[in-house]
């Protein structure tokens, strides 16, 4: 009646039905609901399409994208120039987070920012003139980075506290050497104490 080969079909009555059962052994009666749940063999071979095209179509995306650091939302903050008490960068080397605030950077509006990881009690300090947003290390999602282009010792980092892009904290001229480090921390690979 469906067009389903057998072998595609899941039959349903309080629940998934053996396969090696009648509907007469699981005492089914007249007038009672069913479900027959099932999939064509196009259906079939469309979702068994490989995956590899489809994520070579979204690493193709990704590579027409501009550099985080090109886009015009980064520039009119980068375009202000490396911050004049700017942390000293180290290229080339990873080290643990600083015992004091990593300062001296600026965030999307150009205004200055520290950062305090606060390990003790799990929580990120973004510090601003006018205030001090704490947050929980579990409520950040993701860090994302990159190199500012012809500064690569320093790195453009977002910070994501929602489900979207919409929600990153950017936070520009981190040293290069604290990258990994901030990363590690935030989403909780290692703990430094």
């Amino acid at each position: 009646l469906l067009g389903l080969p057998p072998a595609m079909q899941k039959v349903m009555f309080k629940g998934l039905l053996p396969e090696e059962k009648t509907l007469r052994e699981i005492k089914v009666t007249n007038g009672a609901k069913i479900m027959v749940v099932g999939s064509t063999i196009n259906d079939v071979l469309a979702v068994n399409t490989p995956k590899e095209a489809a994520q070579q179509e979204v690493k193709a995306e990704e590579n027409k994208k501009e550099p985080l650091c090109r886009q015009k939302q980064h520039r009119k903050v980068l375009d202000k120039g490396k911050p004049d008490d700017v942390m000293p960068s180290v290229k080339g080397v990873q080290e643990r987070l600083p015992t004091v605030p990593l300062s001296g950077m600026y965030n999307k509006s150009g205004g200055k920012v520290r950062l305090t990881f606060k390990l003790e009690q799990d929580q990120l300090w973004i510090g601003t003139k006018e205030r001090t947003e704490k947050l929980p290390m579990g409520s950040i999602k993701n860090v994302v980075s990159e190199p500012i282009e012809g500064h690569e010792d320093y790195h453009m980092m977002a910070f994501q506290l929602g489900p979207t892009e919409a929600s990153y904290y950017w936070v520009y001229w981190v040293p290069t050497q604290y990258v990994d480090a901030i990363k590690d921390t935030v989403l909780g690979k290692w703990q430094y104490f």
